[in-house]
């Protein structure tokens, strides 16, 4: 099986660069993620059926899992 690195080049670098870019938005609008089971909230990539789930610690962002949007719902929620 292929990773999607290997199967279009240069794929990894846009993910990483789309994380970036929406973990930079989340620091200066944290409030933006829809709410998802009580203090964690998600917001989606752009380009890749993923979201980061996330929650606020006082003046902290807390990236808790970079989850597929549809494969395994709810798999991050025992973290802490």
């Amino acid at each position: 099986m292929q990773s999607g690195e290997e199967h279009t080049r240069g794929l990894g670098a846009e993910l990483k660069a789309e994380t970036q870019r929406v973990t930079q938005l989340l620091l200066e609008t944290p409030l933006i993620g829809e709410v998802v089971g009580g203090s964690f909230r998600r917001f989606p990539l752009r380009r890749f059926p993923f979201a980061l789930i996330y929650r606020i610690d006082g003046d902290r962002l807390r990236i808790l899992a970079v989850a597929h949007r549809r494969r395994r719902p709810g798999y991050w929620s025992e973290r802490k």
